[in-house]
């Protein structure tokens, strides 16, 4: 069985440590910190849209997904919000952490909804949950915003080659945007050499900087 421990993060959140990968799901210094600056402001505010296709890489405690519901509903966009995950969370050890969030309801009726089906969570907000090994799947459909939230390169290599974000590329449409954590140099041409626009952006608390990858075509 795969060990997950909650850990408490700097914010008064909290973040799970996967022992398998040897890493944990959000930033010990705060988990919801972490999410907002890099998924929500640098990703979800940055599309124009009134609709807004996400694809996430990378479920794991839902809170990306919990936080980018509420942002819709403050901002009164319709989202159609797809994420992938190979090894869900145990609903159990969900409910322990899922009482320092604020709508704790609502990151439970995430993780509850079965996968592989189309869900609607709220009026506007549709959310697809598949259970899959990332680098063995056809990504379909076009996105707006890709939340590349895969541990880190030296703990899941496979997902952070070049031709996964070549893949990505292919389903996002003509003016979208890829944000993760990661800021690695290599990371990063990997990423220019695919097509994108990459920027080096301010990081959250305990981290200089985060990428944003823009696909815009001329």
């Amino acid at each position: 069985m795969i060990g997950r421990i909650i850990q408490p993060t700097a914010d008064g959140s909290f973040t799970v440590y996967d022992e398998r990968v040897g890493e944990c799901f959000h930033s010990i210094h705060g988990a919801v910190q972490e999410s907002l600056h890099v998924f929500i402001r640098s990703g979800f505010d940055w599309c124009p849209k009134n609709t807004v296709r996400i694809l996430e890489i990378g479920f794991g405690t839902g809170l990306n997904a919990y936080l980018t519901l509420r942002r819709a509903i403050e901002t009164k966009k319709e989202v159609e919000y797809e994420t992938i995950e190979l090894y869900p969370l145990d609903i159990e050890l969900v409910k322990s952490f899922a009482r320092s969030i604020e709508d704790e309801a609502l990151l439970l009726r995430l993780h509850e909804v079965p996968w592989g089906l189309r869900q609607p969570i709220m009026p506007g907000f549709l959310l697809t949950k598949i259970q899959a090994d990332v680098t063995l799947t056809d990504f379909s459909g076009i996105f707006d915003v890709v939340y590349f939230d895969a541990f880190s390169p030296e703990k899941q290599p496979e997902l952070w080659t070049e031709e996964i974000f070549d893949r990505l590329y292919t389903v996002m449409s003509d003016t979208s945007v890829l944000v993760t954590y990661c800021a690695k140099g290599e990371i990063k041409r990997r990423l220019r050499r695919v097509g994108y626009t990459v920027e080096g952006l301010p990081g959250p608390p305990g981290k200089r900087e985060i990428t944003r990858a823009i696909k815009m075509l001329k």
